[in-house]
């Protein structure tokens, strides 16, 4: 076995002894903990707002509070966690999660729930971005497949299994256990971390200039988002997209853009990160769309959609450890490729979804989008992280996680636009279109090699400070 590192380790890695497993477990729990947050809350709204007295649009910052953040502050981020103690930034950001969650839980007015909520959106970015660099430095090079394989594969299911875990939980506890069913995951994550993770270097104060950074990205991502989802009723409302292009080439021009730019231009990585959010933003969209269409034009039941729709995450359950085995034995790129291909290839044939359609016809097709996305989830991860800089890996772990963050965002945002364009009676189909052609996009992003890699910028990093 291949040791890495002695006695000159950059602050946050872990020297590389035997295969730590339980660690790979925390990332995949984290995952789908943090992102079942993204989509538990929004099945509790109506009840938050008649519980704390408040309008349903003020309830909306329950949800909002915890995304908007996480967008936000993935960037900034991956840059201060490549200069800290991983250990420690784990024990403490997944502490501070499930505080927020108890403090949420226990909010007797909304702006306690807001501010709670603002909070656990600051810690989910962190670990977020830790989820990926836990899992790759947990085991040798050759197991990494099926290690990325986890957090990859564990972290969509907790999306896609939140709306039904919120509403079980909302039925017979109420609003509260929403933020509380979290708060188990979290003991667990601290005490194997707490046993298995040895000591390293201390946290340190992220830099003041990472909250202009942070306020830069989520004013161009909230600039580019907004003017898609208003597109529905005035197409020409297209155009203040355009308002995104100053915070963003600020960002990019500041110190806290240039590292990122520069860790991308590594091989290959900026074609994989585009094959990520291509992906994520067909899983999205399809997901929208589909669900939409079978309760508004079909008068399927919501129980009958939910488990139409459960059809994606089963199959990308069982094919996730599949895909990283395969990755670890033939190469990440491949198997990459060929899940890609599977998921639009499922898609595609979603596309002439009609009304004749029975609940069957639906959920095949999606079984078999779900297995391509169990396929390409862990060995993307792989290639990506893989081709990182050691002394950057937290900032590519962070641009992966903004890159599917977006493309989360944008599937149904893009969907909502299109369907405007092309009117009613064709709106689902150019839906299932636009995320059909998102899957097809990502295939040849992730089966072509990226160019030679090129030096990264001659500048002091955060961990050289540390």
């Amino acid at each position: 076995m291949t040791h890495q590192g002695s006695g000159t380790e950059q602050p946050g890695h872990m020297a590389l002894g035997e295969d730590r497993w339980p660690l790979v477990a925390v990332a995949g729990v984290l995952a789908f903990m943090a992102m079942l947050d993204m989509n538990i809350v929004n099945v509790a709204l109506v009840d938050i707002a008649d519980g704390l007295h408040v309008s349903a649009a003020t309830a909306q910052w329950a949800a909002l509070g915890y995304q908007l953040p996480v967008v936000a502050l993935l960037l900034p981020a991956g840059r201060w966690l490549d200069g800290v103690g991983m250990r420690s930034a784990l024990l403490v950001c997944t502490a501070g999660f499930g505080l927020c969650s108890a403090l949420a839980a226990a909010a007797p007015w909304m702006a306690w729930l807001i501010a709670a909520r603002l909070a656990q959106g600051a810690f989910g970015a962190a670990l977020f971005v830790l989820m990926p660099v836990l899992a790759m430095r947990s085991v040798r090079p050759e197991l990494r497949g099926r290690a990325m394989s986890v957090p990859a594969t564990l972290g969509p299911l907790g999306a896609v299994t939140g709306p039904a875990v919120g509403g079980l939980l909302l039925d017979h506890f109420g609003w509260h256990a929403v933020f509380l069913v979290k708060l188990p995951f979290c003991l667990l994550a601290l005490a194997v971390a707490w046993r298995v993770m040895p000591r390293d270097a201390r946290l340190r104060r992220p830099e003041r200039r990472s909250a202009v950074d942070a306020l830069l990205v989520a004013s161009g991502v909230a600039a580019l988002l907004l003017p898609l989802t208003l597109a529905a009723d005035e197409p020409a409302r297209l155009g203040l997209a355009l308002a995104a292009i100053p915070p963003l080439w600020w960002w990019l021009s500041r110190s806290g853009g240039r590292p990122v730019t520069g860790v991308l231009r590594v091989s290959g990585l900026f074609r994989a990160h585009g094959a990520v959010l291509a992906l994520a933003a067909g899983f999205a969209a399809m997901h929208y769309v589909v669900a939409l269409h079978l309760q508004r034009d079909d008068g399927v039941s919501a129980t009958t959609t939910g488990l139409v729709v459960l059809a994606f995450p089963l199959g990308m359950g069982v094919a996730g450890p599949f895909g990283g085995r395969l990755a670890d034995r033939y190469g990440a790129r491949p198997v990459a490729a060929a899940g890609a291909a599977l998921t639009a290839a499922g898609l595609l044939l979603l596309v002439p979804l009609g009304d004749g359609w029975s609940p069957w016809d639906v959920a095949w097709r999606l079984a078999l989008a779900g297995v391509g996305m169990g396929l390409n989830g862990g060995p993307t991860q792989a290639l990506v992280m893989s081709a990182a800089p050691p002394d950057r890996t937290a900032t590519v772990g962070s641009t992966v996680q903004f890159a599917r963050s977006l493309g989360f965002t944008l599937g149904p945002a893009l969907a909502t636009a299109v369907s405007g364009l092309t009117g009613p009676g064709n709106g689902v189909h150019a839906g299932l279109a636009l995320a059909a052609a998102a899957a097809c996009l990502a295939v040849p992003l992730v089966a072509l090699p990226g160019r030679p890699p090129a030096p990264l910028p001659e500048q002091t990093t955060d961990a050289a400070c540390a």
